[in-house]
């Protein structure tokens, strides 16, 4: 069974999500989308300052990168890959949220704060 046969929607919707994803990971890479990042918004003046925003930005933009590129992988094999291929999308979306928020709670935190 191929990965379209299991698509209750048109494929022009995953290919907006991989380019919504696309545009967020170029506006977290170049460091100006630290308002996307959950938490960090919300935060009060003195716990943003215990993070380096632009490390920060570019852990979540290198993750958000990953994302994006498995979507237009899934996108663009939409007709030739097997249904399978979406456990292995969810997985990998799964993993990459999961080193996001290990990096984010300690490569980005500030030194001595």
């Amino acid at each position: 069974m191929k990965l379209i046969d299991t698509m209750n929607g048109p494929v022009w919707v995953v290919w907006a999500v991989g380019v919504l994803c696309a545009a967020i990971s170029l506006l977290l890479l170049s460091g100006h989308g630290s308002w996307l990042i959950a938490g960090y918004n919300t935060a009060s003046k003195k716990e943003k300052e215990k993070y380096d925003e632009k490390k920060l930005c570019r852990v979540m933009g290198c993750g958000m990168s990953l994302i994006a590129l498995m979507t237009f992988v899934l996108a663009a094999g939409i007709h030739i890959l097997p249904a399978s291929f979406a456990g292995l999308y969810g997985a990998v979306v799964l993993a990459d949220c999961l080193v996001m928020i290990i990096l984010c709670n300690t490569v980005c935190k500030k030194k001595g704060k």
